[in-house]
């Protein structure tokens, strides 16, 4: 890993759980907090609100499997490997064997379903739940209509069968992956806009650039679209519901915001929701590093 400058005073770990092998760093002292990373990025998309959150807690960034600098489980016929359930299941893995067997827990973007779906499998982990510029997926899907798919259209477009995607972003995917963080951030633009981190950037193409990334979040996209849905469906067959508190937070200028009501559909699948729309596109901690900052602060903080 290269993000040593990102997060100053973190150590970096590897963790072997039953399915796979987690990269992460962690730092500081306190309550535990795991945070979670979106696509196409990996844990240095945190960088500038980890180090200041490690002041008061003791901070986890994780790369999910088949991201950043984690390994890439072998492929299966339904995407199992990749499910929001697997994933979610490394993480509770991590967090025991560092010795946080119930924590707080953010996710950003997939990092995000990741989440929900951990605190759904696993509520004795968590202590509360925030999740950043998302609906939760079987909405996002069952709502469906011109103007989402459009905005939205890596969705429909990674979930073909292998090898198509991975075939065309393979062919140029640093250029891919600028297209989308442009795309996605405040202003919509193609090119790289300036709240970017270099040193972060750089490391979003190192790993993106790996074939076996571009494949591994395929399977992720592929399985949101499959098995996550089956998952997704018999929690509401059986009525189960996030119990922790639960924080939401998106851009103001993403999508999300656009064409969702995050409050509600939150509460739809959890108990207990509160969150509102903070000045950013997609990328709220690094496009809204101070709000973000403040907000899962205050959210995580002891006795809130």
């Amino acid at each position: 890993m290269g993000t040593d400058t990102l997060f100053p005073g973190f150590a970096a770990r590897r963790v072997r759980t039953t399915g796979a092998e987690i990269a992460c760093v962690t730092g500081g002292s306190g309550p535990p907090l795991l945070l979670l990373h979106g696509y196409p990025q990996t844990h240095a998309m945190w960088h500038r609100v980890a180090p200041a959150l490690a002041r008061n807690f003791t901070v986890v960034c994780a790369d999910l499997r088949g991201y950043g600098d984690s390994s890439k489980p072998v492929a299966q016929p339904d995407h199992a490997q990749q499910s929001k359930r697997a994933m979610a299941q490394d993480m509770v893995e991590v967090m025991r064997e560092l010795g946080h067997p119930r924590f707080g827990l953010a996710g950003h973007d997939r990092g995000g379903r990741v989440a929900h779906r951990l605190a759904v499998d696993h509520p004795d982990a968590v202590e509360r739940l925030a999740v950043l510029d998302i609906s939760p997926t079987r909405t996002m899907y069952a709502q469906t209509d011109r103007a989402f798919a459009t905005a939205y259209y890596h969705w429909f477009f990674l979930i073909q069968p292998f090898d198509l995607p991975e075939r065309l972003i393979g062919a140029d995917p640093v250029y891919y992956l600028s297209r989308k963080v442009g795309a996605w951030s405040a202003g919509g633009g193609k090119g790289i806009p300036a709240h970017f981190d270099p040193r972060a950037l750089a490391e979003y193409e190192r790993c993106f650039a790996d074939p076996a990334t571009i494949h591994a979040t395929c399977e992720d996209y592929r399985a949101a679209a499959t098995i996550d849905l089956e998952h997704d469906d018999a929690d509401v067959a059986a009525g189960r519901r996030v119990q922790c508190p639960l924080l939401a937070l998106w851009g103001d200028r993403g999508v999300v915001h656009r064409l969702f009501d995050p409050l509600a559909n939150w509460a739809e699948v959890a108990v207990d929701v509160r969150g509102r729309a903070l000045p950013a596109g997609h990328f709220l901690a690094e496009e809204a590093p101070e709000q973000t900052l403040a907000e899962l602060a205050g959210f995580f903080a002891p006795g809130a």
